[in-house]
């Protein structure tokens, strides 16, 4: 733990001192007012890494001099451009290769692993999600339930908070799990949750989901790129994410998809496509679907590439930088924010997110003292400030400070920026 301290002169000094600050030079920051704006917003959109305009660009050009000979020349051939990201992505998840790959957007991806994951019985219908749930996985599993032929209001089961600010303990999913698991097919919770920036103990619920006979998945589109993951070791049966939160893809990114190689040859129902079939027999255009072994199977058409270029320059930037040693900037740049706020700005804001850095990522989850319309307020008074974080309904304010560009200087702007508002109440 740093001794932190709220002065110009340490975080500058602490910044000077970051083994990862040449990282922040690969990222267009946002300017405001002639200099760069403090982004705080890497839970929603990532910045843009500069390399990635080359990197599109030179897939417009292979597309523009070869045509669909793009497909199998050039420096990278479209044939293959999804496996040119495998490798990296497997290791910023604690995966194998061959249990990843990037397809399709969140949403998708989460009704595709459903089709395979979610085989409702009479006697186990149910869905168990926390209560509170980013709508894509509301809407997604009440809508599953209803095709299969339930009702919701029975068969969806919602997790509630049993400790403040709306926090769940591995307790409480184990109660329920104790009271409702002979009925419950699916086990389907966040990685972080979105609102109030949790992190879950990922192997613990896989633990508890399969001792109920449960299948378990996650929905990581908070965690990828802000947490270190073991998702093989986690046991989880798969997991799916987003791509422009924290590993910077851009706006409608592709996404991601993990299924344990426990599944990989299996027999398990899913929706076919012509991408997932084996790619050593896919040109003989036969009638039978032959999925390919692993995670690829689930492949629906060919991968966009002047959508993957971005992803794969962004996880290059991972490799290079160490997903260790980005966690541990991480733990220091949330704990000095949240250091200010408990510090500086008692009585003025308080922290939503658990304390223990073991249970957050990147993000503080942030209310302001005097209730939703004060700290709407402040919202907007720091957006006019360029300092740029999220708002979430009904009352929190979404800092997050991402250790590839965020600074030890930007952590104390946001605290000086805070109190000058409050001067003016």
């Amino acid at each position: 733990m740093l001794d932190y301290q709220a002065t110009p002169d340490w975080a500058h000094a602490s910044d000077a001192a970051d083994t990862l600050r040449a990282f922040r030079g690969e990222f267009l920051i946002p300017p405001h007012e002639g200099r760069d704006s403090v982004y705080f917003c890497g839970n929603s959109l990532g910045l843009q890494p500069r390399a990635v305009r080359e990197a599109v660009n030179a897939e417009l050009d292979y597309w523009g001099e070869l045509g669909v000979e793009g497909h199998f020349k050039g420096r990278l051939p479209w044939m293959d451009y999804h496996e040119f990201v495998r490798d990296d992505l497997a290791t910023l998840v604690g995966a194998r290769p061959s249990e990843v790959v990037a397809m399709n957007t969140l949403g998708v991806n989460l009704h595709l692993m459903m089709v395979s994951f979610y085989r409702p019985t009479v006697e186990r219908p149910a869905i168990l999600i926390e209560a509170g749930a980013f709508p894509t996985d509301r809407y997604a599993v009440e809508s599953q339930i209803r095709f299969h032929g339930f009702d919701p209001a029975t068969a969806l089961i919602e997790l509630e908070a049993d400790e403040a600010n709306g926090l769940i303990s591995t307790a409480a999913i184990e109660r329920v799990l104790a009271e409702h698991g002979a009925r419950i097919a699916l086990v389907m919770l966040p990685g972080v949750q979105y609102r109030n920036g949790q992190a879950f103990d990922l192997k613990a619920i896989a633990e508890l989901g399969h001792r109920h006979g449960c299948m378990v998945g996650f929905d990581l589109a908070h965690a990828v790129g802000n947490l270190p993951l073991q998702l093989h070791d986690s046991g989880a049966d798969f997991a799916i994410w987003c791509s422009y939160k924290y590993l910077n893809s851009g706006p409608g990114a592709v996404g991601g998809t993990f299924v344990h190689e426990r599944h990989g040859s299996s027999t398990l129902p899913r929706f076919a496509g012509w991408w997932g079939h084996d790619k050593s027999t896919r040109f003989q255009m036969g009638p039978q679907f032959v999925p390919t072994p692993g995670a690829d199977g689930w492949q629906l058409s060919n991968p966009p590439i002047l959508a993957l270029a971005p992803l794969r320059v962004s996880l290059d930037i991972f490799r290079r930088a160490g997903m260790a040693r980005l966690r541990e900037k991480s733990v220091q740049l949330t704990g000095y924010l949240d250091h200010l706020v408990r510090t500086e700005l008692a009585g003025m804001l308080e922290v939503v997110t658990p304390a223990e850095a073991s249970r957050r990522g990147a993000q503080l989850s942030i209310r302001v003292v005097g209730g939703r319309a004060q700290g709407r307020a402040l919202f907007e008074y720091l957006m006019l400030q360029g300092i740029i974080g999220d708002w979430r309904e009904p009352d929190v304010i979404r800092i997050s400070p991402a250790p590839l560009y965020n600074r030890f200087a930007d952590c104390l702007a946001f605290c000086r920026a805070v109190q000058a508002w409050h001067r003016t109440r």
